[in-house]
């Protein structure tokens, strides 16, 4: 190999490796905010992009949804129940430059922050609230972490509480309190039902007295539905009027003579 060769092969190296250091590729979903001599200069990507070696440095942003996890936290609440609470967040950088610019770790940033929220909302509910209004709590977290975060370049698509663990005492208190409630609303719903068949009663007992022979067809009616083919005994029902006129004659025959 001559001399001429190896000068070549001595500035090919260099070469090569500049361009390395100039060339980036990026994909669909990343971005590159570029600094130019510690300055802001820009937001590059997707694709190829150049960078001048030495005077720019540029560092990648994940544009895709992100799944944060929040531990368990102990909360405390409005009714003085302590119960842990654990939740999911999706969320996604929607301006990387504020995402790399105005906060250092945007992901732990996110991550403390809805951990606080979290205990600061739930924390003004009662537990009844947090088991049946999870939709509306939700909404609040993502509220108040989507309004914190704007700042930051973040978009805070969803919350979702996972689990609202409770102590197994609080549990067995909880049960009590369902089975008296079911026993409260059966007692309404028995005593609903005797209001209407008293009103059904009234009602009938104020039809049939308006007719003489309503109330014989009635008894007839009863009497045909008590006999059946395996007993041979009748009952007859005696009015009231009847039994009524017969205590007062007995009570005039045995009243002594004045």
């Amino acid at each position: 190999m001559t001399q001429a060769a190896y000068v070549l092969i001595a500035l090919a190296i260099p070469i090569i490796a500049l361009i390395a250091v100039m060339l980036r590729i990026l994909r669909e979903y990343e971005r590159a905010v570029i600094f130019q001599l510690g300055r802001y200069w820009g937001v590059k990507g997707p694709g190829l992009i150049i960078l001048i070696p030495f005077i720019q440095q540029m560092v990648r942003v994940d544009l895709r949804t992100l799944v944060l996890d929040v531990p368990p936290q102990d909360v405390i609440s409005k009714d003085n129940v302590s119960v842990k609470v654990n939740a999911v967040i999706y969320y996604r950088v929607i301006d990387p430059a504020k995402a790399i610019i105005q906060i250092e770790d945007y992901h732990a940033a996110t991550s403390h922050l809805a951990q606080t929220t979290l205990r600061s909302v739930l924390g003004q509910h009662e537990l009844d609230e947090m088991l049946s209004e999870r939709e509306r709590l939700n909404l609040d977290v993502q509220r108040i972490l989507d309004e914190q975060t704007d700042g930051w370049g973040i978009k805070v698509s969803n919350v979702e509480i996972k689990h609202v663990d409770i102590d197994e005492s609080m549990v067995r208190a909880i049960a009590r309190q369902a089975e008296a409630e079911r026993e409260r609303r059966a007692r309404i719903i028995n005593a609903e039902g005797e209001l209407q068949a008293a009103e059904r009663l009234t009602e009938a007992a104020r039809i049939l007295s308006a007719g003489p022979g309503a109330m014989q067809l009635r008894f007839l009616g009863t009497l045909q539905a008590i006999a059946n083919e395996r007993t041979s005994t009748i009952v007859f029902p005696l009015p009231l009027e009847l039994a009524t006129a017969l205590q007062r004659l007995t009570e005039g025959k045995g009243a002594p003579p004045a």
